[in-house]
């Protein structure tokens, strides 16, 4: 398999842990959602809007976790990087539109990741598309 590729899945996998230990927090205490996201309008969270940000998060963990193991499967492989176009839109939004989340760390660091992972998918796109073909002609 390519390098980058691997690369690629390793990366998927660790956001994909991330993602799951964020969820599992916001199921435990709402709290975490406007002490860390959500600080410019607190009195918006309660424990209903972390527990759907909670499923949110678990879905989007688990699609994350299943394309790093079959990163070829190019459906699933288009799905999990629109979990990442929805979650840079979602906090883009809230920022600039709704204006719930400031610019903290906590924020700045999901769109660094959310944008990352955006490029990496996108590039590794091409890896993608030539990379059965290579395995045929190693069979045949």
């Amino acid at each position: 398999m390519n390098h980058f590729l691997n690369v690629l899945r390793s990366w998927l996998f660790m956001v994909s842990i991330l993602t799951m230990a964020s969820a599992l927090q916001s199921f435990r205490d709402h709290t975490f959602l406007y002490e860390k996201l959500y600080t410019s309008e607190p009195d918006l969270v309660n424990g209903l809007h972390a527990r759907i940000f909670g499923i949110w998060l678990l879905l989007s963990s688990v699609v994350r976790c299943l394309c790093a193991i079959d990163i070829h499967n190019k459906k699933l492989y288009h799905i999990t990087l629109w979990t990442f176009f929805l979650a840079m839109g979602h906090f883009l939004s809230e920022l600039f539109v709704y204006g719930t989340v400031a610019p903290t760390a906590g924020i700045l660091a999901l769109m660094v990741v959310a944008g990352s992972s955006i490029l990496g998918m996108l590039a590794g796109l091409q890896y993608l598309d030539t990379e059965p073909v290579s395995r045929q002609k190693k069979k045949n």
